[in-house]
């Protein structure tokens, strides 16, 4: 009982670690694992068998008068399903997508308005909005524009500042 006990913690200490140390089988032994077990041997993998063999172990082994080849044998089997279980869940959470990250090509064509005057060939400021959250960006106009104007983004100078014009209606 002491060994099913002893390993079903280590595996769970080992599961804590590999919070701490995600990957590091992966980074050691590189590509050779990825190729060949597509991520079924990782640390979180190894921990879910090894603490479900364990403690799945232990509990054959308390619960019932079976010996110690039954409850092994019990505890493995527990242990390869929650293993099984570990690497699909891992598998559906890497495959989770986002929405693309915004970049700054994305401002051209919206519209915005100016918070602080723009004069001609000088820079002010505008506030749009990229990604559904406002931004305030420095911008240049071939011609003055005053602040509360709306304006549209014909380019993107850099990071932080914008070409814009003008709404004409």
């Amino acid at each position: 009982m002491t060994l099913f006990l002893g390993l079903g913690i280590a595996g769970v200490v080992l599961l804590a670690l590999s919070l701490i140390f995600d990957g590091i089988l992966e980074g050691l032994f590189g590509s050779f694992l990825e190729g060949l077990f597509s991520g079924l041997v990782s640390l979180p993998v190894i921990a879910g068998f090894v603490s479900m063999l364990g403690f799945g172990g232990a509990i054959v082994l308390g619960t019932t008068g079976v010996g110690t080849v039954a409850a092994t044998a019990a505890g493995v089997l527990a242990g390869l399903v929650a293993a099984w279980l570990t690497w699909k869940f891992s598998q559906a959470l890497m495959r989770d997508q986002t929405h693309a990250t915004p970049r700054d090509e994305d401002l051209v064509g919206t519209s915005g308005s100016v918070v602080t005057a723009i004069p001609a060939d000088g820079y002010g400021e505008v506030l749009l909005r990229l990604g559904g959250q406002p931004v305030k960006l420095s911008a240049k106009s071939p011609v003055p524009v005053a602040r509360g104007t709306e304006i549209w983004v014909e380019a993107t100078l850099s990071t932080t500042s914008v070409s814009v014009r003008p709404v004409e209606r």
